[in-house]
């Protein structure tokens, strides 16, 4: 009797054992999961700041910048779901819900007019700043945090203003290159800038204006180009003729 009480008790221990070991891995996922969610929301978090830090060197407007501050709202009161003690969490929530409110009573638009960066790689940063904000605008609107309407206005805004930039930046080579007296390229640069104002399935005001001028750019540097082949035809005959002159010019007699 004895012997089976303490076999009952061993078996019983086990049992505890067993499940308090499958409890403490059962909590040690959920923290493990935890920290993950939370980096994650931390990660979109800085992602968004830094987005906003940039709105001074691209043109938004309040409903998109609404749209930034909502995304770190989001991120910030799930953050709080998960780490319900911190009051720093709280806090910045509190902090964040009051910026968002100020945007959405902001009535502003954004305008077009940027200007360009000197650096070649300051303006490749912009471009890359404008496709990732289309693609978080993509992202919250596939979600259902933005309205259609708003992704539609913004997403065309954003898609014109890439063009604006690539555009502009073509042609401010082709500019420097012109009077650097290096034609050819200036050209190449002004096709280059012609072949993505036409590539486009849309027309405005911009396009049709900046195409009229880049196309009289164009014409310029071909008259530019027919005058200075000319030129050199006309310097290079002179110098075959010398040539032929000095070949076949009478022998002095010594």
């Amino acid at each position: 009797m004895i012997v089976a009480i303490i076999l009952v008790l061993i078996v019983a221990l086990i049992v505890i054992a067993v499940w308090v070991n499958a409890v403490q891995q059962h909590r040690e996922k959920q923290e493990i999961e935890r920290r993950q969610e939370l980096t994650k929301h931390k990660k979109v978090i800085e992602e968004t700041e830094d987005i906003l830090m940039n709105a001074a060197n691209l043109p938004m407007s309040s409903a998109l910048i609404g749209v930034l501050h909502k995304r770190i709202v989001d991120s910030l009161r799930a953050m709080c779901e998960l780490s319900p003690t911190s009051k720093e969490l709280k806090s910045r929530l509190v902090e964040s819900n009051e910026r968002m409110q100020n945007s959405q009573s902001t009535d502003s638009s954004a305008g077009d007019k940027i200007v360009l960066p000197d650096n070649d790689k300051q303006i490749i940063a912009l471009v890359q700043g404008i496709k990732k904000l289309r693609n978080l605008l993509r992202s919250e609107h596939s979600k259902g945090k933005v309205d259609t309407q708003i992704f539609l206005n913004e997403d065309k805004r954003l898609e014109k203003l890439q063009l604006r930039i690539n555009v502009e930046s073509q042609a401010k080579r082709g500019m420097a290159a012109r009077s650097a007296n290096m034609l050819g390229s200036a050209r190449q640069y002004f096709e280059k800038a012609i072949a993505t104002l036409s590539a486009q399935t849309y027309s405005d005001e911009y396009i049709s204006s900046k195409k009229a001028e880049i196309e009289n750019l164009l014409e310029e540097i071909t008259n530019e180009l027919k005058v200075t082949n000319a030129t050199d035809r006309k310097k290079k005959a002179e110098q075959e003729q010398d040539d032929l002159d000095v070949l076949f010019a009478p022998k002095k007699k010594w």
